[in-house]
C-alpha cells in the first residue's frame, strides 16, 4: 500500500487546486496501485520508465479503456508535479489503450417516458432532471437550494464538469412538484435541526467565510441523504447528499419494469436531452451551452446519432420518386 503521508500530501494538494472529491479519491486509487505494481517502493525512488511500464501494462495486461489509461495517467503527472516536486518528462513509448469510436445511447421520448412512468417518489424527480435539463448524475445530486429557482424556470450548474459553472432550464412540468418537493426538505431539515443536526458541508471559500451557512436553507442539498453522519473534524452531524448509486439503481430497475431492450443508464437520460432538442430544430449552440461542453464538436457527437449531419440527408427511400411528365 502507498505510504499514509504520501496519500495525505495527495489530498492536501488536490484539495487547494479544488478537485472534486471523486477525483481525488481516483487518483488516490491509482497512486496506490502504481506503488503495488512497483513492489511498494516509494515513488520518489523510481525511474521515469517506471511510469511507462505501469501505462503499458494496464493496456496489455489489464486491458483498461482508453479512458481509464489516460486517467492514470493524470494521477501520476499530478504526484510527481505537484506531490514529489519532479515534474515527468515526455512519456515516450507506452502502448496506448485502443479508443473505440462509439456513439452514444439514446432513447426515443415513448421509451424515456416509458422508465419515467416506472419510476416515483425523489427518484423520479431526479431522473425527471437528468432528462428534461440535462444534467449529469453527480450535478443532479449536488444540487442546491439556492441554485435551483423556480419562478424564473433556471437551474444553475456550479463547478460543473471542468470546474465549468452554467445554466439549464427547469422543465415547467417539474415546477409543481419541485416546489412540493423543497418545501419537505425545508421541514425534514428544520427537524433535524431540532435535535441538534441539520448541518450541511459546504465548498472551502464560504466555509471559511460564513461558518453560520452550514444551516442556511439556501446551502442545504435539494436532494439530501436520507441519514446524516457525524463529522469528527467539525463536531457536527451533517447530511451529505443523496448517493448516486441510489439513483442508479432506480433507473436500473425502472428499465427493466418499463421492457425497455436498450441498456439504460442515468446518463442515457442526458445524451436523450441533448438529441431531443436537436432533433425539435434547436440551434447547436444554443445545446451545447445547456450542455457545458467546452468545445462544439462534442455536441456534434449527438447530430451522428441523428443520421443527419448539417445537409440534413435523408435516406433514398424515404423520398417520393421523380413525378413523371406525361409524353406529348
Amino acid at each position: 500500500m502507498a505510504r499514509p503521508r504520501l496519500l495525505v500530501s495527495l489530498r492536501e494538494r488536490a484539495a487547494v487546486r479544488r478537485f472534486s472529491p471523486r477525483t481525488v479519491d481516483a487518483y488516490a486509487r491509482w497512486v496506490v496501485a502504481y506503488v503495488q505494481f512497483h513492489g511498494r517502493r516509494h515513488p520518489a525512488e523510481l525511474p521515469p520508465s517506471a511510469v511507462r511500464d505501469f501505462l503499458t501494462h494496464l493496456a496489455h495486461e489489464k486491458g483498461v479503456a482508453a479512458s481509464t489509461q489516460n486517467q492514470a495517467l493524470a494521477a501520476l503527472q499530478f504526484l510527481y508535479r505537484n506531490v514529489l516536486e519532479q515534474p515527468l518528462p515526455a512519456m515516450v513509448g507506452i502502448t496506448p489503450a485502443k479508443r473505440p469510436h462509439t456513439l452514444p445511447n439514446v432513447l426515443s421520448r415513448a421509451a424515456v417516458a416509458q422508465v419515467l412512468d416506472a419510476m416515483a417518489g425523489t427518484c423520479w424527480l431526479m431522473a425527471s432532471l437528468l432528462y428534461g435539463s440535462g444534467l449529469r448524475l453527480m450535478e443532479c445530486c449536488t444540487l442546491r437550494v439556492k441554485d435551483v429557482d423556480v419562478d424564473r424556470g433556471e437551474i444553475r450548474v456550479r463547478r460543473g464538469k471542468g470546474a465549468r459553472d452554467r445554466v439549464t432550464m427547469l422543465p415547467a412540468a417539474l415546477v409543481d412538484p419541485l416546489r412540493a418537493h423543497l418545501a419537505e426538505v425545508h421541514t425534514e431539515m428544520q427537524r433535524r435541526a431540532g435535535r441538534g443536526g441539520g448541518y450541511v458541508a459546504l465548498p472551502i471559500a464560504p466555509g471559511a467565510k460564513a461558518m453560520g451557512a452550514v444551516r442556511n436553507r439556501g446551502w442545504h442539498w435539494v436532494f439530501p441523504a436520507s441519514r446524516e453522519y457525524w463529522d469528527a473534524e467539525a463536531q457536527q452531524r451533517r447530511t451529505h447528499h443523496v448517493h448516486p448509486t441510489v439513483l442508479q439503481r432506480a433507473v436500473s430497475a425502472a428499465a427493466r419494469r418499463a421492457g425497455i431492450a436498450q441498456r439504460v443508464g442515468c446518463h442515457t437520460f442526458r445524451h436523450s436531452f441533448a438529441t431531443h432538442l436537436l432533433e425539435a430544430g434547436y440551434d447547436i449552440r444554443t445545446v451545447q451551452k445547456l450542455l457545458g461542453h467546452r468545445d462544439v464538436s462534442t455536441t456534434m457527437l449527438y447530430t451522428h446519432v441523428l443520421n443527419r449531419g448539417g445537409l440534413g440527408v435523408r435516406s433514398p427511400l424515404d423520398q417520393p420518386p421523380p413525378v413523371r411528365r406525361p409524353v406529348g
